[in-house]
């Protein structure tokens, strides 16, 4: 009894063993065949093998167009290079005169090469596979053409503060700036080996099936329009010639979703070929630099008044031209006094003195509460790195001074994305969205994910007042240019602001400088999109309503055109 026990505990255990390791070959057929199997295929098909048996690999960045197809913003491309072993060139000058008539190999580095002992460097990269076979075909000696591959921006310079750049830190080749820095876990694909330990690897993959694990690797989808794109860059072009600014930036966004359909600054850069650039040129304005906008943010300001009854559109002050806040004093943009006016005119009119007279209304805490609900001097917590707070500090101050100020954007900085969250919230009903730009992840071993960025619970304002903040800013865009800037059957809600450049030292402001900035929403009562632009240091124009009005209703008239957007008046 005992012995037909032990009998059949030993065959148990043997049939056990036997089916384990059998689904251990399973495992890793599938593993080489199926999930690596395309790697394999191309190390055995490869006509050129890198000796470093490796070969770049890195997710997609995709742009959406409107009809949600696809294209590339950011792809891995493959080419071929060059390396020279010195030891086995016997004529350098007859290899260089070969090599040259075919690639743009550089004398120098190819001679540098060629006087080190048992040196062995790739001195040729991005080869077409018609000019590698037309250096293969030489057979010179000492002389090997590789397979490579490398990251590919079909676009060029199009949304390259967006898209980053591939770059070293140290020994690491991984995504610097961009999305390709914050999405480096989503992009980045790890080096395979040959010499992995088998049981280890397959452990290690059934112990991720079991507990449900799968690898981030995936392919990102943008909301980026590349046709949007390329217009808003197109006008910025024109805007940076035209006003010969030392910058100019712009945001395309859905105020509802906070999607961002394009944003660009000038100068940018190739990110295919970015050796001989600056440095500050890799930094994205929109999300890392600061500025005060001025007269832009009287409605943030007017909107909290309006909101808690302190001043209804009809209120009316008296306009002198200046008004004295703790011995300084505040004048209107032309000094001159309106005598009784309205708010609806201190919009239209752009009239710091009555910002001042609606922080007095107010009162101190009330501007700061909302101001700081608007998100000022607070992350976005767009997917873009480096985003920085903003500079809010005078809204700490007891002085009345830094509030009558704040009324009309001076003394608060804040960055491009936050103000326009900002003034997407007036018009999508007073709610905080988060600016984005990656709407899916196309994972390689799991199902596709849809990111989801819900706006915030609590609104900034009552839906009753961003509808009249848009009414009244409806009023001030109509009144742009005279009138003659309307776009007939639809209703844009806009507010310029010029505002002076405050110097590095934070003491006081330039005299010369100016930051022009303007942002609309449209259709106004059911807005689809927000556009922010900003210019700074314009040259030969005075004011923002005569440097941005143009381009924005270029801009707005693209936008409804492009989407075929319904009249809504």
């Amino acid at each position: 009894m005992n012995s037909n026990r032990l009998f059949r505990f030993r065959i148990t255990t043997i049939i056990f063993f036997v089916v384990c390791f059998g689904l251990l070959l399973i495992t890793r057929l599938f593993f080489v065949q199926v999930v690596h199997g395309e790697w394999f295929r191309e190390r055995a098909g490869e006509q050129y093998i890198t000796p470093s048996n490796y070969a770049f690999e890195r997710g997609s960045i995709f742009f959406q167009k409107k009809n949600s197809d696809l294209l590339g913003g950011g792809v891995v491309t493959t080419g071929f290079k060059v390396a020279i072993n010195s030891n086995k060139i016997s004529d350098p000058e007859a290899v260089y005169l070969a090599l040259s008539e075919i690639t743009d190999l550089d004398k120098d580095k190819f001679l540098k090469t060629i006087a080190k002992k048992d040196s062995y460097e790739e001195v040729v990269h991005r080869l077409t596979k018609e000019l590698a076979d037309r250096v293969a075909v030489l057979n010179l000696p000492g002389v090997s053409v590789f397979k490579e591959k490398w990251r590919f921006y079909p676009g060029a310079n199009l949304a390259s503060h967006v898209l980053g750049i591939m770059g070293f830190k140290g020994d690491e080749f991984s995504g610097r700036y961009g999305i390709e820095r914050s999405y480096e876990d989503v992009l980045a694909r790890g080096r395979e080996s040959l010499n992995v330990n088998f049981f280890a690897e397959v452990f290690a993959n059934i112990s991720k099936s079991l507990l449900g694990e799968s690898s981030k690797e995936g392919d990102l989808i943008l909301t980026i329009e590349p046709s949007v794109q390329g217009f808003l860059e197109n006008e910025l072009k024109n805007l940076r010639e035209t006003w010969k600014v030392d910058l100019a930036g712009a945001i395309i966004m859905n105020p509802k979703t906070g999607s961002v359909y394009a944003m660009s600054s000038k100068p940018d850069f190739d990110p295919n070929d970015f050796s001989k650039e600056d440095l500050s040129v890799f930094v994205n304005p929109s999300v890392e630099n600061i500025f005060e906008f001025g007269s832009v943010m009287k409605p943030l300001v007017m909107s909290g008044a309006l909101d808690i009854g302190a001043v209804t559109p009809e209120t009316t002050y008296q306009d002198t031209g200046s008004v004295i806040v703790h011995n300084k004093v505040i004048e209107n943009f032309d000094g001159k006094g309106r005598g009784k006016v309205n708010m609806q005119e201190v919009l239209n009119k752009s009239l710091n003195t009555g910002m001042v007279f609606v922080a007095g209304k107010m009162g101190q805490d009330q501007v700061r509460n909302y101001l700081f609900a608007y998100g000022l001097g607070q992350p976005t917590g767009i997917d873009l790195p480096g985003e920085v707070n903003g500079s809010v500090q005078n809204l700490y101050s007891k002085r009345d001074l830094e509030y009558a100020t704040a009324a009309f954007g001076q003394g608060v900085a804040l960055t491009p994305i936050q103000a326009a969250r900002a003034f997407a919230a007036l018009g999508n009903g007073g709610y905080l969205v988060t600016p984005h730009l990656v709407e899916k992840i196309h994972y390689d071993s799991r199902p596709e994910k849809v990111l989801e960025y819900p706006p915030s619970i609590t609104a900034v304002i009552k839906p009753e007042t961003s509808e009249t903040i848009t009414r009244m800013l409806v009023g001030v865009a109509d009144n742009l240019s005279s009138g003659t800037a309307k776009i007939e059957n639809y209703s844009v809600a806009a507010k310029t602001g010029t505002a002076q450049v405050a110097k590095e030292d934070g003491r006081g402001y330039y005299d010369d400088q100016h930051l022009h900035s303007m942002f609309a929403y449209f259709p106004a009562y059911d807005p689809q999109f927000l556009v922010f632009f900003y210019l700074k240091n314009p040259k030969g124009v005075q004011y923002a309503a005569s440097s941005l009005t143009p381009s924005m209703m270029k801009t707005a008239r693209f936008l409804i055109n492009y989407y075929e957007v319904s009249p809504d008046r």
